[in-house]
């Protein structure tokens, strides 16, 4: 029986995702210029960026490796949320005007409104503002969540304004959800849920599976839609690791030590701990303070 002491902090949040990359440069400008995020720090092979001094991805250069193989495991995407649908539409006509072939997707998706693109090295990225939790419905322990058409146009001629064209970076945006592409529902849910700790929000058969901590609609999903049978990857462009944070460094510890219980090898800084899901994609458990 799981207790809450088997579970993440209810104020876990996510931190930045680490994407390696063959085009530093390019990169840069995608999520500098058109997802509107900042340039935190830049040295060497790397750079960081986000808003307001959080970071939300980070950019390593790895020209030596090649792009992964198809229906592999990995990011499916990043998730960047904004604090109001002003800022999401800021950044949607943003990356619309700058990259217009990246654009795959938008939906209403009841607990929250989304657009989907791809970056010039096809990670995925979501761009979305959160409904309040006061409008969000559960049903039987899992969130009502739905893939409604929404219409980029309207949305943006509703919430886009002249000064918000002139100047997109409206209020703070950080890494609200991870998506990632598994092989095994089934094994993704013992490891996120049963081994991290985690809470199921929603389960869509054995094609997707929806996690959070604290009653969120979802701080990680893990799909199989392009990836059934995936096993453990290899080294490629794209997703380097996921950072999750928690509330301190006790509850860092505290993880650490479910997952060395549950037979898993972690690796512990004293501050950090990684610790890798059953397709090698890295995990990095951090303190907020």
């Amino acid at each position: 029986m799981t207790t809450t002491a088997d579970l993440l902090a209810p104020d876990t949040a996510m931190g930045a995702v680490t994407l390696r990359v063959g085009d530093l440069d390019r990169m840069i400008a995608y999520y500098r210029d058109a997802v509107t995020l900042d340039v935190i720090a830049q040295q060497g092979d790397s750079a960081v960026l986000g808003r307001g001094g959080v970071p939300a991805v980070v950019l390593q250069h790895a020209p030596e490796l090649r792009s992964p193989e198809p229906r592999s495991a990995g990011l499916f995407h990043t998730a960047i949320l904004f604090e109001s649908e002003a800022a999401l539409a800021a950044a949607v006509y943003s990356v619309a005007t700058r990259f217009p072939q990246s654009f795959t997707d938008s939906s209403d998706h009841l607990v929250s409104k989304a657009f989907y693109f791809d970056d010039p090295e096809h990670n995925g990225v979501e761009l979305y503002w959160d409904r309040d939790r006061t409008e969000w419905s559960w049903t039987h322990g899992q969130i009502e969540m739905g893939t409604v058409f929404l219409d980029p146009n309207a949305f943006l001629q509703e919430h886009l304004s002249p000064e918000t064209v002139a100047d997109p970076r409206v209020g703070g945006a950080s890494v609200g959800h991870v998506h990632l592409s598994v092989g095994d529902v089934a094994r993704a849910r013992d490891f996120y849920v049963d081994s991290l700790g985690f809470e199921a929000t929603i389960a869509y058969g054995s094609s997707a599976l929806f996690v959070s901590a604290g009653g969120y609609h979802h701080h990680m999903a893990m799909n199989v839609w392009n990836s059934k049978g995936a096993g453990r990857r290899q080294p490629a462009l794209g997703l380097g690791q996921v950072e999750i944070v928690l509330p301190d460094a006790d509850g860092v510890a505290a993880t650490d030590e479910r997952l060395r219980r549950r037979g898993l090898q972690t690796a512990n800084d004293g501050l950090q701990v990684t610790v890798s899901d059953p397709w090698d994609n890295t995990i990095l458990l951090k303190p907020a303070v």
